[in-house]
């Protein structure tokens, strides 16, 4: 026949309609990792007289630990945690040649010490030297800043042409414990556009200590810009043998805090957070 019957359409119409929801009920949901609140690692925060959150995932098992989730979800000043993504794009772009590139100082005076001297590209990122940084931004320009952070999808970053050398420890520059790790993840499994030369080179500056057990790689962040409170940040993952794990902690002082110990307390704290977990001995 050349026509069907009007109800044979019908018929057919909604049995295809049936089948294709079927189809859909059948492929199952992407889950979202777990969340688990540890009054433990509350109580490490407390301890050190810190306001804060410690943030923990485990990939293996999809499961994200922390004291106080919502305050993981909190933008902040990114500090030097944006050293990542920033050594990435000088090496990317060409504006430092490798991580053995000579940074020579000025011979002015600077807020450390330690800063006042000559730095190797990957000891510059070891001692977090904010000039150094500054200086090569300078060289790399607003226009490839611009370009190669919206690149990357790193955090909430926000500046121009006047404050291009800076925006990531003074302004409206924002980015979450989250948002951290979802970074970190990308980097790990080789997902951002950079080149396998910066990919390794970037890998090798970012480990902080080995072991037998683990191998941890990190970075710390300090802002203390006026007006805001002095905001830390540790974050990085640790490799083992049976698993990876990734964190990232973002603490404030308490009036009762004592200053000289805060440069070292960010590691602390997380490191204490892996022990407790079982993550390392």
């Amino acid at each position: 026949m050349k026509y069907l019957p009007l109800f044979l359409i019908l018929f057919l119409s909604c049995t295809n309609k049936d089948l294709s929801e079927n189809k859909k009920n059948l492929i199952p949901e992407k889950t979202q990792p777990e969340r688990i609140v540890s009054s433990h690692l509350q109580a490490i925060v407390d301890s050190a007289e810190l306001n804060g959150s410690i943030l923990i995932f485990d990939p293996q098992k999809q499961i994200y630990f922390s004291n106080d989730f919502e305050w993981a979800e909190i933008g902040h000043l990114p500090a030097s945690t944006f050293k990542i993504p920033n050594s990435m794009i000088f090496l990317e772009s060409g504006v430092i040649a490798n991580d053995s590139a000579l940074i020579k100082w000025d011979g002015k005076k600077r807020d450390f010490k330690m800063w006042e001297r000559d730095f190797i590209f990957r000891d510059a990122f070891k001692y977090s030297c904010l000039p150094c940084y500054q200086e090569i931004t300078r060289r790399l320009g607003y226009a490839k800043m611009k370009e190669f952070t919206s690149k990357l999808n790193y955090g909430n970053l926000v500046f121009d042409s006047t404050d291009f050398d800076a925006f990531w420890v003074a302004g409206e520059s924002t980015i979450s414990q989250f948002q951290q790790i979802d970074f970190l993840q990308r980097f790990y499994q080789h997902q951002l556009p950079i080149s396998e030369r910066t990919d390794k080179m970037v890998r090798d500056i970012f480990i902080m200590e080995k072991s037998d057990d683990y191998t941890l790689s990190g970075k710390t962040g300090w802002s203390f810009s006026e007006g805001q409170n002095d905001n830390g940040w540790f974050v990085g993952y640790l490799q083992k043998k049976d698993g990876l794990f990734y964190f990232a902690t973002n603490i404030e002082p308490t009036e009762r805090f004592d200053m000289n110990s805060f440069i070292k307390i960010r590691k602390a704290i997380t490191m204490d957070a892996l022990r407790h977990l079982k993550i390392i001995g």
